[in-house]
């Protein structure tokens, strides 16, 4: 069995803004479906079933049009002007054994306590190369800090990466860690102006009159 989402639709008979505003006051939202040397095909699914979908950022669905079942990638996700809702969204068909090498976002959460101790967090790489099934490409690598103190670091071997997905970089790569915070440097000008003054001799210059 599946772990993606299934998503069932039904065709769009008719098209143009009118239409789709009617299947938006309907609970519907509108998407195309294409790839694979197939036809395109407009459908409609239902906003409750495909808004958690969206929202836990899932990518990949059981496609359901007609009883066939294909798999594919949820792209091009248009919203509303402040974001609450989707308008329309393209599905792409994949085949489940296509592998694909890419660079994946490595995404950082959390407060670091070694943060909170002094220390600054640096990220050595903010994306990482993978080779996966197409189905199980991930939209980010989460990393979370909560846990993190001064002078530790996450590597590569650390990341939790989806089934059957690889990177090319070595196990022992530092991703994260925390450091110490750098002291600024002391300018040589100013180190000549610290060694060169003199404490001024509070009463010198009268007894030097009175001599």
């Amino acid at each position: 069995m599946s772990d993606d989402p299934k998503l069932t639709a039904q065709r769009r008979e008719s098209l143009g803004s009118s239409a789709t505003k009617k299947l938006r006051r309907e609970g519907l939202v509108p998407g195309n479906i294409y790839g694979h040397k197939e036809e395109t095909i407009a459908f409609a699914v239902s906003s409750d079933t495909l808004s958690p979908i969206i929202a836990s950022g899932h990518k990949v669905v059981d496609f359901d049009l007609d009883g066939k079942e294909e798999k594919a990638i949820i792209q091009d996700v248009q919203w509303d002007t402040f974001s609450q809702y989707v308008q329309h969204f393209d599905l792409l068909r994949v085949d489940a054994n296509e592998r694909v090498s890419t660079d994946v976002e490595i995404v950082v959460r959390g407060i670091a306590p070694g943060v909170l101790a002094g220390g600054i967090l640096e990220q050595t790489h903010h994306y990482l190369p993978i080779e996966c099934p197409v189905i199980r490409l991930p939209e980010q690598i989460v990393i979370r800090v909560t846990d993190l103190k001064l002078g530790q670091a996450v590597h590569v071997s650390d990341l939790a990466l989806p089934k059957d997905c690889t990177t090319s970089l070595p196990g022992e790569e530092v991703v994260v860690h925390i450091v110490e915070p750098r002291k600024a440097p002391v300018l040589d000008d100013e180190a000549d102006a610290s060694a060169s003054a003199e404490p001024e001799v509070v009463g010198a210059d009268k007894e030097a009159d009175e001599e």
